[in-house]
Formats: C-alpha cells, structure tokens, sequence
C-alpha cells in the first residue's frame, strides 16, 4: 500500500522543516529549487534542439530521400533489381556488390 500523506502529516513535516531550517531559509530553498529546475529544462530543450538539428542535416544530405529510397538507388547503381526484395537482404547483397566494385 503506498503512503499518501494527509494534512496532519503535511502539517508536521512543514513545521519540521521551519525548525530545522528557519522562517529565512526556506524561501531561498523554495528559489534554488525552481531556478534548478529551470536549469534542468532548459538542458532539455536544448538537447532536443540538437537531436533536431542532427536528424535536419542528414535529411539535407540524403536529399530528402528516406533510407530506403536511398538503399533502392544504391542498388539499382550496383546493377540489382530491388523490387520484392526484403530491406536487410538487400542491403546485404548492396554492400557485397559495392565492395566488389571497389576492389576492382
């Protein structure tokens, strides 16, 4: 059963507080917590907007082609058909042929 305290608890646990920290200090606690926070977030976003940034760029290079359609030029450029062919297939029977090729 998990524990969900009450008002009574809320109560004791805010005056515990009051005791061992003061009327004073709990403000600036309240504060560098939500400035933490903030902090945290703003860490967040900003990895996002990389991920973003990352996922925009190979976009850009692939021409906006997905990976398949890029898979599917490149085995059409080895001499496959890749019609009906499964995609790891594939990619396996392109990387051998493209090794071929530049060993010749």
């Amino acid at each position: 059963m998990a524990f969900t305290p009450g008002p009574l608890e809320l109560v004791i646990l805010l005056g515990l507080f009051f005791i061992l920290f003061g009327a004073q200090r709990l403000p600036e606690l309240a504060n560098a917590l939500g400035r933490s926070k903030g902090e945290f977030q703003k860490g967040l976003q900003e990895t996002t907007q990389l991920a973003d940034v990352t996922r925009t760029v190979n976009d850009l290079e692939a021409g906006g082609r997905t990976p398949e359609q890029v898979l599917m030029d490149r085995a059409k450029a080895v001499g496959l058909e890749p019609a009906g062919m499964p995609v790891d297939e594939l990619e396996k029977k392109v990387a051998a042929l493209e090794a071929l090729d530049s060993d010749e």
